[in-house]
């Protein structure tokens, strides 16, 4: 996995052995297996989390007891080419309200070949979180954050 990093920006990118709206429905269809369990900011265990495939839609979780945590809105989504979301999320790691003070996540699938996608994954604008931005740059980018999503991705895709 190659990692490059601008001031304010997470870029990272994996290669997997599927064309690319393959790699694309996996992503989006089948990210309740690629968000880690313990990534939650519910006060229970996390049941499900839902990506809704359309702009205007939401990523949330739902925990076992039914309620509902909201953290990112579904900006663009372009099958089988990109989505942009939202990261809904303060750097003290509670929901943020005020969409100015949201970053974006832009995943793009690109063809490198019939059987083969290289998907980039930006985290950019992570200023607009304010004061402890850092902290979120850090986490996002650090093993634990963006490649272990990626991680999972290309071990759930590779199994599809």
């Amino acid at each position: 996995m190659a990692t490059t990093s601008t001031e304010t920006s997470v870029r990272r990118e994996i290669e997997v052995a599927v064309p690319a709206d393959r790699a694309f429905a996996v992503f989006t269809e089948r990210f309740d297996q690629i968000k880690p369990r313990e990534h939650n900011m519910l006060p229970v265990p996390i049941a499900e989390t839902v990506f809704e495939t359309r702009v205007g839609g939401a990523v949330y979780d739902r925990g076992e007891d039914g309620s509902i945590c909201r953290w990112s809105r579904v900006l663009a989504f372009e099958p089988p080419h990109r989505f942009v979301i939202s990261w809904d999320i303060t750097p003290q790691w509670r929901i943020e309200t005020d969409p100015d003070r949201c970053s974006e996540v832009e995943v793009r699938f690109l063809p490198v070949g019939p059987e083969r996608t290289r998907v980039e994954l930006v985290h950019r604008h992570l200023d607009r979180h304010g004061d402890g931005w850092h902290g979120v740059y850090a986490g996002v980018a650090a093993d634990g954050g963006w490649p272990l999503y990626l991680n999972r991705f290309a071990e759930l895709v590779s199994g599809a």
